[in-house]
């Protein structure tokens, strides 16, 4: 099983090239904690860390790359925060396929250590995914060797892979399948839009769900426009910490807005310390074991139910996109003033 089962809806890839790690068919789980504190009975979380490298981003680069060698191109020229470029790196290596990886400067060791163990050649650059205006120019340089002949750029984001992107439109068709009646929310985390534009076109012809985009506050390059009315999204100096989400180009933002307003959905922005404190959360009352991008719509969905933006009977679905051990760095955060003491035997503890 894996997402090709859905191709007929997203790809025209050939069969013999499509190329698959078992992607896809990810669990929704009930919340027994988090969900009965806020007064929501029926939250629910799609875990996207079942995944092959442990995000979404399985989905996006089995398309991506599946299109890449039924074209015959050996060359992948990309960007990424950690995930995207760890899923590629990953799918490349399954295809005999040579990848390279621009990454922004802020990305979590654990993923450049995960994009190198694939075999992928990776080097960041100074102020991307802070700086827009040098946000814009790696992307153009970027976008011009992905431009030559034999390669294909890849970025997570309908703008630049929309092939790639149809892959992600999965995570919808799952959703349609898994969820216990009809949905009423899907809360999605956005860096620069692509996931949860995904999300909406996967559910287009779905009436009366509303897609919600949640947002870091210091990345409010479309939640925060969403939610004031605006049609457009805009560049922002990035300042969160919540790495994976700190996308100061605007990339899908535009559609998002649209996407998300047709649906009856606006935007929503969470602090840093609230999704901290929800990944911490969700790990301890949950079981669950997320980054924290993942932790972003979880934080979203509860300040709305709290707010009465979110009927408390709504059935609302958080999409949780990647595993914890993608970003040690918010564990250790977590688990601060903690250890794991050395005892003899006779020093065991008997209660």
């Amino acid at each position: 099983m894996s997402i090709w089962r859905f191709a007929d809806r997203f790809s025209s890839t050939p069969a013999l090239a499509r190329v698959t790690l078992g992607e896809g068919n990810t669990p929704l789980v009930r919340s027994r904690r988090l969900g009965q504190s806020a007064g929501a009975e029926r939250l629910y979380f799609k875990l996207e860390s079942g995944n092959p490298t442990g995000s979404y981003k399985d989905r996006f680069a089995a398309a991506a790359v599946s299109d890449m060698l039924a074209k015959g191109q050996g060359r992948c020229i990309a960007t990424s925060s950690g995930n995207t470029g760890s899923a590629l790196a990953a799918y490349c290596a399954a295809a005999g396929i040579a990848c390279e990886i621009a990454v922004v400067e802020t990305a979590p060791p654990e993923k450049l250590k995960q994009m190198m163990a694939y075999g992928a050649r990776i080097y960041k650059v100074a102020g991307f995914g802070t700086d827009p205006r040098i946000t814009a120019d790696t992307f153009a340089r970027i976008r011009e060797r992905g431009e030559r002949p034999g390669a294909a750029l890849q970025i997570s984001a309908y703008a630049c892979s929309p092939i790639g992107m149809r892959g992600v439109q999965t995570i919808s068709y799952e959703l349609a399948e898994q969820a216990e009646g009809a949905i009423d929310h899907v809360f999605v985390p956005a860096g620069g839009g692509g996931l949860t534009l995904a999300v909406a076109r996967g559910f287009e012809t779905t009436r009366g769900l509303r897609i919600e985009c949640v947002q870091p506050e210091g990345n409010a390059t479309i939640a925060g426009p969403l939610r004031e009315g605006s049609e457009r999204a805009r560049e922002v100096a990035c300042t969160t910490k919540i790495s994976g989400l700190q996308v100061p180009s605007v990339l899908d933002g535009h559609d998002v807005i649209a996407a998300c307003r047709a649906s009856g959905g606006t935007g929503h922005l969470v602090r840093d310390d609230d999704v901290w404190n929800v990944q911490a959360r969700l790990a301890r009352e949950e079981g669950i074991f997320c980054e924290p991008a993942g932790a972003v719509s979880v934080a979203g969905a509860l300040k709305a139910i709290r707010a009465g933006e979110v009927a408390r009977d709504a059935l609302v679905c958080c999409v949780v996109t990647g595993t914890g051990f993608k970003d040690v760095p918010s564990i250790d955060r977590m688990l601060a003033g903690s250890s794991c003491p050395t005892f003899s035997l006779d020093e065991m503890p008997t209660d």
